[in-house]
């Protein structure tokens, strides 16, 4: 009897010191330093690296075989300015662009380089620097234009007309703002298949940016589409509407999105800027002026 009283004291004495350490972890736990603080902005300044998504989509942001290396108007503007801000390498990661949103959320990458809208939906999702490009939009048709397609609206009172987007694509959202109904609108994985799409009678017109017309365009080398002539910018609220590109953030990443913002305010418009971004396309007339993110997220 006296050895099982033994086993029992020796038992209880044991599970009380068990308790005593698992108490002393937690205690322990709760009152340590938090390692794990280290801002986004912090991290690629210590590494010297951040990863960027962009959607493939020439001039905006888009991989160079040739050269092997991510640019575009996007892709480079960042790359001069994670410079002055201590971070000289850039890791890409491609994504269809209706995933961009998704993903930067999902931590697959630390910003978005791909030109994105800044807009009231957008903004809701994520934080946008200032921009740094604005413009219009535009068409391709079958040569002639068969339908006389020249704005949104035309689409939209043409019985007969069908539009093609990119998944995830403001034009996507102009559609629907100015009226075109849902079965009218084909939406597309990539400007090729819209293309495709067009050439195979599936639609009547693609949708896109004036610069993504002008780049598709000289590449296709095809005299069966061409950019429509006169076109008309959708009007929405009143107002006729430009797209005004920029950078896209996480919102908890505030001294990275602040710090993003003091060195592109210095950059924006400056001689370096123009010539950085000549070979894409834009010059003087795509300058965003004085707007900021913080109006354009506002809701109309």
């Amino acid at each position: 009897m006296n050895e099982d009283k033994t086993q029992i004291s020796l038992t209880g004495v044991l599970v009380l010191l068990m308790f005593v350490a698992v108490a002393g972890v937690i205690v322990w736990q709760a009152n340590r330093p938090n390692v794990n603080t280290e801002t986004t902005l912090e991290r690629i300044q210590r590494t010297g690296t951040i990863r960027i998504g962009f959607a493939n989509e020439n001039p905006y942001g888009y991989l160079d075989t040739k050269a092997q290396k991510v640019t575009g108007e996007a892709p480079e503007i960042a790359r001069y300015i994670l410079k002055k801000m201590g971070v000289d390498h850039i890791e890409p990661v491609v994504a269809d662009f209706g995933s961009l949103i998704p993903g930067l959320k999902a931590k697959r990458f630390d910003m978005i380089a791909a030109g994105m809208y800044i807009t009231p939906d957008r903004g809701k999702e994520i934080a946008f620097s200032n921009p740094t490009y604005a413009i219009g939009e535009s068409f391709i048709v079958l040569a002639g234009n068969p339908l006389g397609l020249h704005s949104y609206e035309d689409v939209r009172d043409n019985p007969e007309a069908r539009l093609g987007v990119m998944g995830g694509s403001i034009e996507l959202v102009y559609a629907k703002k100015l009226g075109i109904d849902e079965s009218k609108i084909s939406v597309f994985a990539d400007y090729a298949s819209a293309l495709q799409g067009l050439k195979g009678d599936q639609i009547d017109a693609v949708a896109a940016t004036y610069l993504t017309v002008k780049d598709l365009l000289r590449k296709q080398d095809s005299s069966d589409i061409e950019q429509v002539q006169d076109f008309r910018d959708p009007v929405i609220d009143g107002k006729e509407t430009r797209g005004y590109g920029a950078f896209g953030f996480r919102k908890q990443d505030v001294a990275l999105r602040e710090r993003f913002n003091e060195e592109l305010a210095k950059f924006i418009g400056s001689p370096e800027h123009l010539t950085l971004i000549q070979p894409f396309g834009f010059d003087e007339s795509t300058l965003p002026g004085e707007v900021t993110a913080k109006e354009l997220t506002k809701a109309p």
